[in-house]
């Protein structure tokens, strides 16, 4: 491998695509959540439906984890639903970002001009933060928790 073809995504330059790999530990986190509740249920006799939702959920999250894929390019953040392009999100629109619980991100939350969105991380966290640095370093400064 020479120098060029350096796997550290910091060198990559910001026209370059670059698609974020899925990561599974939310999706297995709220699945593994749900049984864990019924441990509450001589405490309260609707654990069993909370459980229910709880598995059902992660078992949505996981799905969406296997078929969806953000990627960053040039201009726009685009979500692809295996090859049919869903959205684009221009960065010239956002206003703010952040990841909450930095140890352990589980929420992506991004402002634009007319609308906010919140996203579960069902990515590779520290690839979303390099690239939400690299590609948007005028808003990285004000939404850095």
């Amino acid at each position: 491998m020479s120098s060029t073809d350096s796997p550290v995504q910091a060198s990559v330059p910001t026209d370059a695509d670059v698609s974020l790999e899925p990561r599974y530990w939310v999706p297995l986190g709220v699945t593994v959540l749900g049984p864990a509740c019924l441990l509450a249920t001589p405490l309260w006799s609707g654990v069993r439906w909370l459980t229910l939702a709880l598995v059902l959920f992660g078992g949505f999250l996981l799905l969406q984890a296997r078929t969806l894929r953000l990627e960053f390019a040039a201009a726009d953040l685009v979500v692809w639903r295996g090859a049919t392009e869903i959205r684009r999100f221009p960065y010239e629109s956002w206003l703010s970002w952040t990841l909450f619980w930095p140890p352990l991100p589980v929420l992506f939350y991004f402002r634009e001009q007319r609308s906010i969105h919140f996203l579960p991380v069902l990515f590779d966290a520290s690839v979303l933060r390099q690239q939400l640095e690299l590609r948007l370093a005028h808003l990285a400064a004000a939404t850095t928790p």
